[in-house]
């Protein structure tokens, strides 16, 4: 096109096909504009010509000038037509994982590895069984304390049991076996430990306790298991004549209104210091003959057991329980 710049008619000439419209002194052809070169007209309609100067500067038509100015009165709206990118969401923060409630109670560990800390009720410390009563009536516990050890009374009134009734606990005690102990199996050194005594006799969630060094039974009725229910991780028995402990974490089982189980017990035992249950889920009360089975309870006393065989008695000494609590939600 020679570099020439095209544009329409200005307005200036009332009549755009007039021979006497003329600019830069040139007259605008009849006709279709055409290209006729440097200070030639070129026509972009039959009735609108415009001059075209060999300098390429044009003449803009009000038209054209409408028609621009729209296009960029336009533009503004269209960028404001497209929404502002969303702030990012701020990412996670350590604090967001970070509670200071509620406090746990401050509890001085005991001076020794096995005595019992600030919080604890101690069921025997050695000077009498006035936490205790016997399971077959109530009264007074009967069995034998010497030099600060509390010994089974063969020919006794039997099992015994604490005044006090627990939920869930963190429980420790220690027994030791005759170093001069006889028997066999189910009959050498037995007695055990009821987690929870749902009732007379051996009503309740019994933990072994048996002489088990060197002295083969049912491994469901070993030291350190859960009897007739699970045998321990392993065992970690002393030999006769030496003391022995249990650390015990009891979670009660907990029921609904209709007696059902909402939700059933947990049983972990350290045995010398060794784990033997780990979080044991319960199928019910203990039985010598049948199935485990449920009974509904709130809380119970802890139990131990004067099993009546012809061996020699086992004898025990610091007993004590932390009952546990929640201390509530966090915040």
């Amino acid at each position: 096109m020679g570099g020439d710049a095209v544009s329409t008619w200005d307005g200036k000439c009332p009549e755009m096909s007039a021979p006497q419209c003329k600019s830069g002194g040139q007259t605008p052809p009849p006709g279709p504009g055409v290209n006729v070169g440097g200070g030639g007209w070129r026509g972009t309609h039959a009735n609108l010509r415009v001059p075209v100067y060999s300098s390429g500067t044009m003449v803009r038509s009000n038209f054209s000038s409408l028609i621009v100015l729209a296009a960029i009165a336009v533009v503004p709206f269209a960028a404001h037509a497209q929404a502002a990118p969303a702030a990012a969401a701020p990412g996670p923060k350590h604090e967001d994982t970070e509670f200071y409630q509620p406090v746990p109670p401050v509890v001085t560990p005991a001076a020794t590895v096995g005595a019992a800390p600030s919080d604890a009720v101690k069921l025997f410390d050695g000077t009498d069984l006035s936490q205790w009563v016997a399971v077959k009536d109530g009264s007074p516990a009967d069995w034998v304390i010497t030099d600060g050890i509390l010994t089974v009374k063969k020919g006794g009134l039997g099992n015994i049991e604490t005044k006090q009734r627990f939920k869930d606990y963190q429980l420790h005690l220690e027994w030791r076996i005759p170093a001069n102990i006889t028997g066999e199996s189910q009959g050498r050194g037995n007695s055990g430990v009821f987690l929870a005594s749902t009732g007379k006799g051996d009503a309740g969630y019994e933990l072994q306790i048996l002489d088990s060094y060197n002295n083969p039974t049912y491994t469901n009725g070993m030291l350190g298991s859960l009897y007739k229910q699970t045998a321990p991780l392993a065992n970690a028995a002393r030999k006769p004549g030496e003391w022995q402990s249990y650390d015990i974490v009891w979670n009660a089982p907990r029921f609904n209104a209709d007696g059902s189980v909402q939700t059933p017990a947990f049983a972990t035992v350290f045995e010398n210091g060794v784990l033997v249950e780990n979080h044991f889920q319960l199928k019910g009360e203990t039985l010598y003959v049948g199935q485990p089975v449920y009974k509904a309870y709130d809380t119970a006393p802890i139990k131990l057991q004067a099993h009546g065989d012809k061996s020699e008695p086992l004898s025990f000494r610091n007993i004590w329980v932390r009952p546990v609590h929640d201390i509530g939600p966090s915040h």
